[in-house]
This record gives C-alpha cells, structure tokens and sequence, in this order.
C-alpha cells in the first residue's frame, strides 16, 4: 500500500490493541498462583481444563495480532481496565481483541476512531461485534488507514449529571440502587413527570436493543399473556445500530401512596432528553454497559439528562 495513508501531518498513525484477561488469568489474580486456582475451579466440580484452552487459545491470538502490529509498525497494546484513563490520539485506529463486550466497553471512550472487533476464538464467542480473526489484521489495517474499509455506525447513549459529570454507553445505561434496595427518583418525559421506587431503569441504544433491553421487555410480554391477553399477538421490534433514538424502560415498578407506575417505558430521541432526579440518599448509582466498576454517584438531589451522545461509534465491517 502507499504508505501515505499511514501517516498523518507527517507523522505514522498508531494502532492501539485492547486486550482483556482470560477466565483463567482472573482466576489467578484472585488465588494468586494457578495451582489455587485450579483447586478451586475442580472443587466446584467445573472443567479446569476448558479454562487452560480458552487462555492457550486467546494467548495465540493475541501474539498473531501483536505479530500484525509489529509489520504496520507504531503501535501500543493496552488492557481493557486502562480505557477509563486512556487517551486516544485522533487518528489511531483501534482494535479490540475478545468478547463482544470488549468491543463495546472500548467504543464508548473512543471519538470517532475506526473500531476493528477480532475474535480470538470463533469456535467459543458468536461475536455479532468481532466480523475479524486475528491472521485478518495484515490485510485490514491497511485498509481501514485507505479508508477503504466499510464503517458501521453506532448510536451511543449519554448521561450528563448536573455536577457535570458525563459517561457513554454503547449498548446500554442502569440507573439505579447499587444493590439490592429500591431505586427512588422522579422520571421525567414527553411532558409528563412521576415519582417512582423500582429496582432501576435500563436506557438502550439501537445496538443494545437486541440485548437487556429485549430480556425486559420479553419477560414483560410473557407476563402479559400469562396474566389473560386472549388473542392479542404481543412483538417485540429491535431498532437499527445507528437510529437516533433510545429507548427506556422501568424495572419492576412498585405502586404505593408516594410512588407511580404509569411511565414505564418509552422512546426519545435528540430534542427530549429523558430525565431522572435521584432520591437516593446513597446508594443511587449509574454505569454502562455492565461494567459496575466504572460508575457515577447518583445521590439525593442530583440530575441526571440522558440523550444521544454526538459522537457516533464507526465499526470497522
């Protein structure tokens, strides 16, 4: 390829790789040595061996993909509990090695740069985000640096607390209790305004609409026609990755004197932004895409505005 496309304002761009630790590696970690943790993996009666097959399986992967990196040249590789305090340059591109969920949590701290998913082990993951192997790299970087590549959008959600404070998501957003109490707050939308204690809100995005947001839903369906909706044909319709909107819904709901249930679920988009005013003295919580490590504090009296975030995630396809 020209190797103009690699460069820009004179410089190389660098590929950034996020890694992420195998089942095995965590294991170690919290057991300190391997032979503890495959005492404790056997005692409760699991494969030990399923474990060594994923690491031997995702350590290859990963030195094809470092061995891609060291043809292109300028690159970095980065484990994925970096991200929160990583800073991407403008013009890199970014690959994810892992699960689907490794691409996600990657997304939401990106700006617009290109996105490539690889899946270390086709065999094991599905990877609706991973469309690469790890040999596919050699010949899809260069690409992706000719913009030759097809990009996908994805439409990512963002909170903006009233301290300022802000957090993406790309498949989904919880607001909520931090354990197992009710979520108190005041739900505001289209015009309308309730108070509410539920065990929490899920906001989705278009991509996470195939996701929590249909586990809600589902149950929430199945329930209705357990509890006596003869002949009424109840379906449930994902949005596209890229649809300016998002969608949210109530978690178990509980009426009372001081808490309404009519304002459940709904869709906004970029002009109403969806608000919820926390009434938790302490416990009141917010993160993405599963990662409950990465939270904002959501207590009594603060803010919270969710709407589409204006940067749109680009997966590489």
């Amino acid at each position: 390829m020209n190797t103009q496309t690699r460069l820009v304002g004179g410089v190389e761009r660098k590929v950034v790789l996020v890694t992420r630790r195998t089942r095995l590696e965590e294991l170690v970690v919290r057991h300190n040595t391997l032979a503890q943790a495959k005492f404790y993996v056997e005692h409760l009666g699991a494969d030990f061996g399923d474990y060594l097959v994923e690491n031997e399986a995702y350590a290859s992967s990963l030195r094809t993909a470092a061995q891609a990196l060291e043809t292109w040249g300028r690159h970095q590789i980065i484990e994925r509990q970096m991200l929160p305090n990583f800073v991407f340059g403008a013009s890199d591109i970014v690959v994810a090695l892992g699960q689907d969920g490794v691409v996600a949590n990657t997304m939401k701290y990106l700006e617009g740069q290109p996105l490539i998913g690889v899946n270390p082990e086709p065999a094991r993951w599905d990877g609706v985000l991973l469309p690469f192997a790890p040999h596919d790299l050699g010949r899809v970087l260069p690409e992706v640096a000719a913009a030759v590549r097809p990009i996908k959008a994805v439409t990512m959600a963002q909170v903006t607390l009233s301290d300022g404070q802000t957090l993406r998501a790309v498949n989904d957003l919880f607001i909520g209790p931090h354990s197992h109490t009710s979520a108190l707050y005041e739900l505001s939308h289209g015009g309308r305004s309730e108070f509410q204690s539920s065990s929490g809100l899920i906001v989705s995005t278009g991509l996470g609409s195939t996701a929590w947001m249909k586990s809600l839903v589902t149950g929430a369906m199945a329930l209705a026609q357990s509890l006596g909706r003869p002949g009424q044909e109840l379906t449930y319709q994902p949005l596209a990755w890229d649809a300016p909107a998002l969608d949210f819904a109530v978690r178990e709901p509980f009426p009372s004197r001081a808490s309404q249930t009519s304002l459940v679920h709904g869709r906004f988009g970029s002009n109403d932004p969806l608000r919820v005013r926390s009434r938790m003295p302490d416990n009141g919580v917010i993160f993405s895409d599963g990662i409950e490590a990465d939270y904002l504090r959501f207590t009594a009296g603060m803010e919270a505005t969710v709407s589409i975030s204006p940067v749109q995630g680009r997966l590489v396809h």
